[in-house]
């Protein structure tokens, strides 16, 4: 097992404001790993491919693992705080909600590599949601996805911490905060 304590995720449905806010904690000074599955959609959509989650959506799940899964690797060694736009376990919780029969190997790395025990997660936020190329759930399924990854992210030993709607900058004053 290896547990990275300056390694948080944050977290939440689509459209909830996780890359604004990692974009204000960069700004901040903080060291911040984008969310694979955007760049996953514009890769499959500029090459044809299926790996979507409108479409092959089992591909899309083993692609956003493995990158996620060498995401944490990758940074492994490294001593600052670094803050990731979703974790391995949101594959876990997005297989979930898919209905996906969760595989051992998936089951393996959620215990294998470590994050803090702190999660920021971001609630749904109507006033914020907006849909575009990659992004084409509607607002139900932020909330489905939002609820799923408390679930998740609680049964596999982690702690969500609610992060409130607020403007950015007050979010990252709020998440930089509860570091301390």
């Amino acid at each position: 097992m290896i547990v990275k304590n300056n390694f948080y995720i944050i977290t939440g449905g689509p459209g909830a404001g996780k890359t604004t806010l990692l974009n204000e904690l960069r700004e901040n000074g903080y060291n911040c790993v984008p969310e694979t599955a955007r760049n996953i959609i514009k890769e499959q959509v500029e090459a044809g491919g299926r790996a979507l989650p409108w479409d092959d959506t089992r591909a899309y799940s083993d692609l956003m693992f493995s990158r996620s899964v060498q995401d944490f690797i990758n940074l492994k060694d490294r001593k600052d705080i670094y803050f990731f736009d979703r974790g391995i376990p949101d594959t876990y919780g997005y297989e979930v909600l898919m209905g996906f029969d969760i595989g051992g190997v998936l089951k393996n790395a959620v215990e294998q590599y470590r994050y803090n025990p702190l999660v920021f997660i971001l609630p749904p936020w109507k006033g914020i949601y907006e849909t575009d190329s990659e992004r084409k759930q509607d607002f139900q399924t932020a909330i489905d996805t939002y609820k799923v990854m408390v679930d998740v992210y609680k049964n596999l030993g982690y702690i969500p911490v609610e992060v409130p709607l607020l403007t950015v900058s007050e979010r990252a004053a709020f998440v930089i905060r509860e570091l301390k």
